[in-house]
């Protein structure tokens, strides 16, 4: 069923994340992905002017969603911090363990394009430093209430969490098993302590 017209450009944004999340950036032509979203090439062109910028949009888009779906975890108000964050980590197993359509772009992504696109580049750096500025502020909250064991600085931490799960989560894809992650969860909690 085509999408009503309100909805074209998401429609073709979602369409290219799931086509792209297994087969990469170039991985994935216009004529493939044309016909998976059931769309002319007019559509395409109305709402992006060149591939690269709808892989910037992409990129944009994929932020978004994912930051709420950060934001919803880390913004918890009934749980400890600490609680908070070894959640969202543990999601990682279940979203980049493999058997799964919900990829992570960034994992997906930032060897590929990144010396492709100047603009996609820029996006990827933007939208990583906005996940680590969320998780540095769970940490200064776990910090806070005492959850977390003071240690390094909040963004610090954050940081050295984020690159530990990123990767794992390379990791993963070249051994084809969830032990990367499972070792990086095991370091979390000795991270954020207790």
């Amino acid at each position: 069923m085509k999408p009503a017209f309100d909805d074209v450009k998401h429609h073709i944004l979602q369409t290219g994340k799931q086509l792209i999340a297994c087969k990469g950036f170039t991985g994935v032509g216009l004529t493939e992905m044309l016909k998976a979203a059931e769309i002319p090439k007019g559509s395409f062109y109305y709402y992006f002017e060149s591939k690269e910028k709808y892989g910037t949009a992409l990129l944009e888009y994929y932020f978004e969603s994912y930051l709420e779906r950060l934001d919803a975890v880390l913004g918890e108000p009934a749980s400890p911090a600490r609680a908070r964050l070894m959640k969202y980590f543990s999601s990682w197993l279940e979203t980049q363990g493999g058997g799964t359509t919900d990829q992570c772009l960034v994992v997906k992504l930032t060897a590929e394009v990144c010396d492709l696109s100047e603009i996609m580049r820029a996006t990827l750096r933007d939208g990583t430093e906005r996940i680590v500025a969320r998780l540095a502020a769970c940490i200064a909250e776990g910090l806070a209430d005492g959850s977390i064991a003071a240690g390094r600085e909040p963004g610090q931490t954050a940081l050295a969490l984020y690159q530990l799960w990123l990767g794992a989560s390379l990791l993963t894809k070249a051994r084809r098993d969830c032990s990367a992650l499972e070792c990086a969860l095991s370091e979390t909690q000795q991270i954020l302590g207790y």
